[in-house]
């Protein structure tokens, strides 16, 4: 694993062409970049050498390497909102986020590729905010499989390549517009194989399911609906998964009943950072 970090940080340092221009990063650009750039070349060889021979295993939302929960007794939670991306969720609710930012309530964001073409300015203005950690959700938003399996009517990777560019190309992504390289991936739908989880611990990250599923993916969910399923669900160190890419959906309204509720229940919120990786539950 170490000869594995030593090659990304590598690769980093070649893409080292940081930006704040939405045409630089383009997935399709983008990915046209580290397809010229040997050492990423080099190393997906690497990779696809390691783990073609290997069966994906499981496959679903909490296989074996996945977090779901931070480690802990103290009454702490998580909120991780999703910005999905692709023809049906390019949104953005700039309601939920200034709603975090007046609560002051902290929040990871897991980002994919195609939602950061879509709302560039946006993505650098919540990189930006201390406040909310940026997370890898896919360059395409895909299932990470690596035989093509689907999950909720969505194709996953076809292969050990393709999944390896769903993960570390957008990883590279966000390192080279924000100079941060996340570490904690969720694939889209959270649904990944075993297969995926391993490769993915290779190159340093890890894979982030959930404790709490808020339910706010369904479309037109009601926020009471929302509420109850992350009230009635809660527990110390519980990662709650929600989404900020369909404002036309109730996840603020939700949440401005879901932060007082908690916070009177003795909860405070956290960043997945905040935490050593060995405080996480696998």
């Amino acid at each position: 694993m170490q000869f594995t970090i030593v090659f990304l940080l590598l690769i980093s340092a070649s893409l080292n062409v940081y930006s704040q221009n939405a045409k630089d990063f383009t997935n399709e650009i983008f990915l046209k970049r580290l397809n010229k750039d040997s050492l990423y070349l080099n190393l997906k060889k690497k990779i696809v050498s390691e783990f073609a021979p290997e069966k994906p295993g499981q496959w679903g939302e909490f296989v074996k390497g996945v977090v779901r929960n931070i480690n802990t007794r103290n009454k702490i939670i998580a909120f991780t909102f999703d910005a999905c991306g692709g023809k049906n969720g390019n949104g953005y609710d700039k309601e939920l986020i200034d709603f975090l930012q007046n609560e002051k309530v902290p929040a990871t964001v897991f980002v994919s590729g195609k939602w950061i073409d879509a709302n560039f300015k946006a993505f650098l203005d919540l990189s930006k905010d201390t406040l909310f950690e940026i997370d890898n959700h896919g360059l395409n938003h895909k299932p990470c499989s690596t035989d093509g399996k689907s999950a909720y009517g969505i194709k996953g990777t076809s292969d050990i390549g393709e999944a390896f560019d769903e993960m570390e190309a957008n990883a590279l992504k966000i390192e080279a517009i924000t100079k941060y390289k996340p570490h904690y991936y969720r694939s889209a739908t959270a649904f990944i194989d075993e297969t995926c989880v391993t490769m993915a611990a290779k190159t340093g990250i890890t894979v982030v399911s959930y404790g709490v599923l808020s339910g706010d993916g369904v479309a037109f969910a009601s926020d009471s609906v929302i509420e109850d399923n992350v009230i009635r669900k809660i527990k110390p160190g519980a990662i709650v998964i929600m989404h900020l890419n369909h404002p036309e959906w109730y996840t603020c309204e939700a949440m401005r009943k879901i932060v007082p509720e908690l916070r009177q229940m003795g909860y405070t919120f956290v960043r997945l950072d905040d935490f050593e990786k060995s405080n996480l539950i696998k």
